[in-house]
Parts: C-alpha cells; sequence; structure tokens
C-alpha cells in the first residue's frame, strides 16, 4: 500500500520573479523566489505562500503559525526551530533542507514530501498527513503523536526513538527504515508493514521469547 502512494507536485510558473522577504499590510507572496538570505525574529499568524521557492534560506526565530503555504518548494534550507503550527501546507517539497525541531503540531499536510532532511526533534502532534513522504531523513525523536495519518510512506529513514504513541499505523510500511527503538502502543501497531529484522524486535518488545 505504502508504495502505491503518489505525491502531487508543487505547481511551480516556469518563470519566477526574484524577491526580498518584507513584511507587507497583506502577509501574502505568490509566483517568487527568494533566495540566498535569512529571515530573522520575523512573527507572523496567518502568512500566505502561493508558488514560492525559497532557495539557501535560513529562518533565525521565526513564528509564523497558521501559515498557509500552496505549491511551496524549500530547497536547501535551514527551518532549524521554525513554528508553523496549526499551517495549512499542500503540494510542498523539503529537499535537502534542515527542519531540525520545526513545530508542524496541529498542521494539515497534503501531498507534501521530505527529501533527504534532518527532520530530527520535529514536532508533528495532533497533526493530519495526508500523502506525506518521508525519503532519507534523519527522524531521531520526531514527535508524531495523536496523528492522522493517510497514505503515508517512509523510506531509508532513521527513525529511531520516534514517537507513535496514539498514532494508528495500519498500511504504513517502515521496513526499509532504521530504529532501535520506537514509542508505539502495540494497539496502534496493527498493520504496519515492517521487516523480518523489525518483526523480531517487536515480538521481544511484547515479551515473546524468540527460538533460535
Amino acid at each position: 500500500m505504502a508504495n502505491t502512494v503518489k505525491i502531487q507536485q508543487p505547481k511551480i510558473p516556469q518563470e519566477l520573479t526574484t524577491v526580498d522577504f518584507q513584511v507587507m499590510d497583506e502577509p501574502y507572496f505568490e509566483m517568487s523566489i527568494i533566495q540566498d538570505c535569512s529571515i530573522i525574529g520575523e512573527d507572523i499568524n496567518r502568512i500566505r505562500f502561493d508558488q514560492v521557492v525559497f532557495k539557501n534560506v535560513t529562518f533565525v526565530d521565526v513564528s509564523f503559525k497558521n501559515i498557509d503555504l500552496t505549491d511551496v518548494i524549500f530547497d536547501r534550507c535551514d527551518l532549524s526551530n521554525t513554528d508553523f503550527s496549526g499551517g495549512s501546507i499542500h503540494r510542498v517539497e523539503f529537499k535537502e533542507s534542515k527542519i531540525l525541531g520545526l513545530n508542524l503540531s496541529d498542521a494539515s499536510l497534503g501531498n507534501v514530501s521530505f527529501e533527504n532532511c534532518n527532520a530530527n526533534l520535529c514536532s508533528f502532534g495532533y497533526a493530519k498527513l495526508k500523502q506525506v513522504k518521508f525519503h532519507s531523513c534523519s527522524l531521531r525523536n520526531v514527535d508524531f503523536f495523536e496523528c492522522k495519518f493517510n497514505k503515508i510512506m517512509y523510506t531509508a529513514c532513521d527513525l529511531n526513538e520516534a514517537n507513535f504513541e496514539g498514532t494508528k499505523l495500519s498500511g504504513v510500511d517502515i521496513s526499509t527504515c532504521t530504529f532501535n527503538q520506537l514509542n508505539v502502543s502495540i494497539a496502534d501497531l496493527a498493520g504496519c508493514i515492517v521487516s523480518e529484522e523489525q518483526a523480531i524486535g517487536f515480538a521481544r518488545l511484547i515479551g515473546l521469547k524468540i527460538k533460535e
């Protein structure tokens, strides 16, 4: 099931206008590229980005709660500890970016891909994720507490100590991922697709003794 997940790519025009990030009365950016800069100390509620590419942008002490991202690419950006909580995030790509501690709690994500990202300590608590892909990402200590998953794909990710408490993993394939420990209840693990080695680890977790 997970291997058939299709992710819609951002719809980006061929020609984008290069702009600087400047706070406006109407916090709305469209059909533009923001690159090679830092966004520092901004606190804006409900800012909107539509058909925007961020390239080599560093976010420092930024809070964009309830952000609206549609058809957006983050390429080689640093969003460490940025607050996107409550955001509406659709057809968005995070590519080769550092998103350490990015707050996506209570957000709604649809057709979103994370590729080759350092996403350790990210928070997705209470978020809704539909058609979302994580590929070759470090997801250590990520919080997926009480998320709603629909067509989620993990491939070749480090999930060590990720928290899936209260999140049903039925149909989710983690067989190509690595971890020493996951925080997940046995009930929520039902239907999760795992490798043989992982299955043995989970069997030991519930107290089964494996006969060699």
